[in-house]
């Protein structure tokens, strides 16, 4: 039901933005980068707070928490879809949101400031991500079905939500092997907040993130159409990385206020949860199955796998930071698959 009513909110506002003036469509968008900003800073310091109250490392925070948290829009957006017979796009959108996240966001904030990791958890956590997109490619190639294209069944994706509660319960055990180690910083007792206001304050920080992007998105889209740019660029560009908005903006926010390893971790447990909670709940709700288009094992698939290895290797080498030419390497891989995806699509056309 909620669903429904979030996408009769969507037309609402999509309705209200075509017949505005592009002034009130140009401050509909201030409002929401302003308010997308101060829901990052929200989530980026309660989670934070929550990691040295419990004694957590911020990278399981980013990777669990905050990644379910910011991974709402990817999820409405594929559930929805599936539910309405377009469940095709569930697919794009998680593989589309893995590439965007690893390559555009880690990327960036690699570029901008410094993203240190955890060697020990990007073991852990980042042999799950690579492991939950090589288990996506192989059950989506047409070994399953007759034909050339693929096919994830309603029984695959309920494999993947059994998955996701398998690594919601193992990253909380890890947790606590980390609170074991007294690894955190002290935190004086007269400057912590109770469990419950941190606890506020991130599900707050989780819904004007959210909210604000739901409302950017068609505010730029609108604004973009209306001085005259092209339809072609906008679903290019716009629409590719939109659901996205809420990772990129908590990593850059994390970035800027010395807490990297959060920015890690949430591109992390946003790429496990692509697969296990956004496809699995997609293909879950839909009995005929994902159908897989031939032209993924051509792009889609290979650009997720290679973006994840490069990130895995800079990841773990001897430095335990990303640095910056990392960083553009990764910015560089994401602009050359957009360039190619448009390229290719135009070709096929």
């Amino acid at each position: 039901m909620c669903l429904f009513y979030g996408v009769y909110m969507d037309a609402l506002l999509h309705d209200f933005l075509i017949n505005s003036s592009v002034a009130i469509s140009l401050m509909v968008l201030v409002v929401s980068l302003f308010t997308l900003s101060k829901g990052a800073d929200w989530l980026v310091d309660s989670a934070v707070a929550l990691s040295l109250k419990w004694g957590m490392p911020k990278m399981v925070i980013g990777a669990t928490i905050v990644s379910l948290g910011t991974t709402l829009p990817e999820a409405s957006v594929s559930t929805l879809a599936a539910i309405k017979g377009n469940a095709d796009l569930a697919l794009g959108n998680a593989i589309g949101s893995i590439i965007a996240d690893t390559a555009l966001i880690i990327g960036l904030a690699a570029m901008l400031g410094t993203v240190p990791v955890d060697k020990r958890l990007i073991r852990r956590q980042g042999t799950v991500q690579f492991s939950a997109a090589l288990l996506l490619t192989l059950v989506s190639l047409p070994f399953f079905s007759p034909g050339r294209e693929g096919k994830i069944y309603q029984w695959m994706g309920w494999i993947f939500v059994v998955l996701l509660a398998c690594y919601m319960y193992i990253s909380f055990r890890w947790a606590k092997e980390s609170m074991k180690g007294g690894e955190q910083e002290p935190v004086e007792e007269k400057k912590q907040k109770p469990l419950w206001l941190l606890l506020a304050w991130l599900a707050a920080g989780i819904a004007v993130v959210v909210l604000s992007s739901k409302v950017l998105i068609p505010a730029v889209e609108v604004s973009a159409i209306k001085i005259g740019i092209p339809q072609s660029i906008i679903a290019a560009t716009l629409v590719a990385f939109g659901t996205s908005v809420p990772e990129l903006v908590t990593a850059i926010t994390a970035v800027r206020k010395g807490h990297g390893e959060l920015a890690a971790g949430n591109i992390i447990g946003a790429d496990i949860l692509n697969v296990l909670f956004v496809l699995g709940v997609a293909a879950a709700v839909t009995p005929s199955g994902i159908r897989v288009p031939v032209e993924f094992y051509y792009l889609q698939f290979p650009t997720m796998l290679l973006v994840l290895g490069i990130f895995r290797f800079c990841s773990t080498r001897q430095r335990s930071v990303i640095t910056r030419v990392q960083g553009a390497v990764l910015f560089i891989f994401y602009a050359a698959y957009i360039i190619l995806n448009f390229t290719l699509r135009h070709i096929t056309d």
